[in-house]
């Protein structure tokens, strides 16, 4: 029964873009989901994600994305620091055992010229969703060694994590906190044509 509402929704989604979309879904080998945010005021810390699924509808004439979704697991958070990344799941940020997947749905692509645009969508986390805006660059289609078209797409931007209820600090006797509240998106994308 699901796997007929999944290709329900999947078939769906292919009849509603136009003729020249062709759909690509993202290689995790090749790609990346991360993020940064400053800790002690001073330096950035670095994570990622390693357990996510996107799926793409791409012009390939027009070098323009048509529809962008992605699911992002929480478990899958990495910042090379188990325990840290244990606080990061915990209800202090992203209360992995209630809200165990991040979204995004784009809203729209606003094109800057050929490969370039923003990436208007829907950001999900905690349940909580907001508008956001990244900064997109397109590269391919370029034909891989077995013959499969591939497209890159690398996205950038910035949010405020307390506007998604990732609220938690600490005030530093120096002035400041202990975790920055703004957080540097870095999506790289490779996919391939489906």
């Amino acid at each position: 029964m699901i796997q007929k509402i999944l290709l329900s929704i999947a078939t769906l989604w292919a009849m509603s873009l136009p003729l020249s979309a062709q759909e690509y879904l993202v290689d995790k080998a090749h790609s990346y989901v991360g993020f940064s945010a400053k800790h002690l005021m001073i330096t950035k810390v670095r994570g990622e994600f390693t357990d996510y699924d996107s799926k793409i509808a791409f012009d390939e004439k027009k070098k323009q994305i048509l529809a962008l979704e992605g699911n992002i697991k929480v478990k899958s958070i990495d910042t090379q620091n188990g325990k840290r990344d244990d606080h990061l799941r915990s209800a202090d940020f992203f209360d992995e055992a209630k809200f165990p997947v991040l979204s995004f749905k784009m809203t729209k692509f606003e094109s800057k010229g050929e490969g370039e645009g923003k990436l208007h969508g829907d950001l999900t986390i905690k349940g909580i969703t907001k508008p956001v805006v990244l900064k997109a660059e397109i590269t391919g289609p370029i034909a891989d060694m077995g013959g499969k078209k591939r497209i890159g797409i690398e996205l950038e931007g910035k949010i405020d994590r307390r506007e998604f209820g990732l609220t938690w600090n600490k005030a530093l006797e120096s002035g400041g906190v202990l975790v920055g509240e703004e957080i540097e998106i870095k999506v790289e994308l490779q996919a391939i044509e489906g």
